[in-house]
C-alpha cells in the first residue's frame, strides 16, 4: 500500500494523521508464511521535520497462527508494531546523506507502508514460541507428542566423548 507523502514535504510543520486498512492476509518471515487471524487498521502519523524531510510513525496490531517450536501445535501470538522512519524527498535525496534505510520505504514520493510494517516485524520476530511455558516437545524417535505423555522409546544418548570406549566393546578387543 502507498501512501503520497507530497503535501508533507512541502508544508513545515504539518502533521497528518491517517487510518488505512492492511490488507495483508499472511505474514512472510524467511521461508515460512504464517496466517494473520486478526488484524487492527494501521494508523500512520506523518510529520515534516525539515526541507525535505519527514518523520514517519506506523502503529498496528495483529494475531497471527505459529507453531509451537516444540511441538509444532498452532500458537496464537499477538504483535503489536509501532514502527518509526525517518524519510526524504526525492529532490533533497542527493542533499541529504542517505542511507539505505531512509529510502528503502519511498517510491518516489510515495511511501511504501507494507515495507514500514515488514521491517519492524522482522525486528520483533519472537525467538522462540512455545503453546506453554513447560512443553515437553516430540519424541525424537517415533513424533509422539510428549505433552500428553511418554512414549516409551530408549532416548538414551551416549556421550560423545565415550564413543571411542564404546567402539573397543563393540569390536570385542581386550583392553
Amino acid at each position: 500500500m502507498l501512501v503520497n507523502l507530497t503535501d508533507i514535504f512541502s508544508s513545515e510543520q504539518k502533521v497528518e494523521t491517517k487510518e488505512i486498512a492492511w490488507d495483508a492476509d499472511t505474514v512472510t518471515v524467511g521461508d515460512a508464511s504464517y496466517d494473520i487471524l486478526e488484524k487492527a487498521p494501521v494508523i500512520l502519523t506523518l510529520k515534516n521535520i525539515g526541507k525535505g524531510r519527514a518523520l514517519v510513525k506506523a502503529n498496528t496490531s495483529f494475531t497471527l497462527q505459529l507453531p509451537c517450536d516444540r511441538c509444532l501445535k498452532p500458537v496464537k501470538y499477538s504483535m503489536e508494531i509501532a514502527a518509526e522512519e525517518e524519510v526524504i524527498s526525492p529532490e533533497y535525496a542527493d542533499e541529504i546523506a542517505l542511507d539505505a534505510e531512509q529510502t528503502g520505504f519511498m517510491d518516489g514520493y510515495q511511501l511504501k507502508v507494507d515495507d514500514l510494517i515488514y521491517s519492524d516485524i522482522v525486528l520483533n520476530w519472537p525467538m522462540k514460541i512455545l503453546c506453554r511455558e513447560d512443553c515437553k516437545g516430540i519424541c525424537r524417535i517415533c513424533g509422539k507428542d510428549l505433552n500428553t505423555g511418554e512414549c516409551g522409546c530408549d532416548t538414551f544418548v551416549p556421550s560423545p566423548g565415550l564413543a571411542g570406549i564404546k567402539e573397543i566393546f563393540n569390536a570385542n578387543k581386550e583392553v
